[in-house]
């Protein structure tokens, strides 16, 4: 049976980063079952391999690929993307979804090499490739560029502080990029997880009482799960998403009302 038109991605190139495992594996699931062709990409090469196989047995064709990448290496993205473009002759939709957070606590105790690190992972990487990419988005006049920020970015943290300044900042980034690239029929948003079921976000929930406190409030009572991310990733790269740049999607069952 033949895609709605608006959800159709294929023969569409998406370049997903961080996409071995959690939201960014099924962001790349979902948008390979949505006809696009997929590169699976992050630091190891055998996480990468297991991705793309799982990827492509669900969908039954070779829709996957694996190119490992350092995101925090400016060599390595262009390597990321020049593979990419010989492989596929372009990118239609770059996901920005690699981030990193090695510490948990408060502000006070992180260290220099700690706040740097999410800083270079989670905002100067994406810059990096998002300046990569967009040139090319630019001069075809079409392409889809997708940060995944958090809702950590639009509220306080007493826990995650430095993570939350690095999501607040993608942000901006979207929507400083979306005004520029706008004229070029190139769009750029934000995706803005709530508490997802995650390896990366396994502090926070692997705690029952951590747990309790974040769900108790919002309204839907859950945790999340990354395919409920991966459809509005779809839903930007499609027809449907062609009105929407410079926004940040909430997706966090409620709990940023409550």
């Amino acid at each position: 049976m033949a895609l709605p038109a608006l959800f159709d991605l294929s023969g569409q190139t998406a370049l997903i980063t961080g996409s071995s495992k959690g939201i960014g594996k099924a962001i790349a699931h979902r948008m390979a079952e949505h006809g696009a062709n997929v590169i699976v990409s992050s630091r190891k090469a055998d996480v990468c391999d297991a991705a793309v196989a799982e990827i492509n047995e669900a969908v039954g064709r070779e829709a996957a690929y694996a190119i490992p990448a350092n995101i925090a290496d400016k060599a390595s993205l262009q390597a990321l993307v020049d593979k990419t473009v010989e492989r596929h002759g372009k990118i239609d939709h770059l996901v920005c979804n690699a981030a990193s957070n090695p510490y948990f606590g408060p502000q006070a105790g992180i260290s220099d090499d700690q706040f740097l690190k999410i800083l270079q992972n989670n905002i100067v990487s994406n810059h990096w490739l998002i300046a990569m990419v967009a040139p090319a988005m630019r001069a075809r006049k079409d392409g889809n560029i997708t940060v995944i920020s958090s809702v950590g970015g639009l509220k306080a943290s007493t826990v995650i502080g430095a993570y939350c300044i690095s999501k607040a900042a993608d942000m901006q980034l979207a929507r400083n990029l979306a005004a520029e690239f706008g004229p070029d029929n190139v769009r750029v948003n934000c995706i803005a997880p709530g508490l997802i079921k995650t390896d990366f976000a396994k502090a926070l929930w692997d705690n029952p009482e951590i747990l309790k406190v974040s769900t108790s409030t919002a309204p839907l009572r859950r945790i999340g799960v990354p395919d409920e991310i991966a459809g509005m990733a779809v839903l930007l790269a499609g027809k449907a998403g062609g009105f929407a740049t410079g926004q940040c999607f909430v997706i966090d069952g409620g709990a940023t009302i409550a």
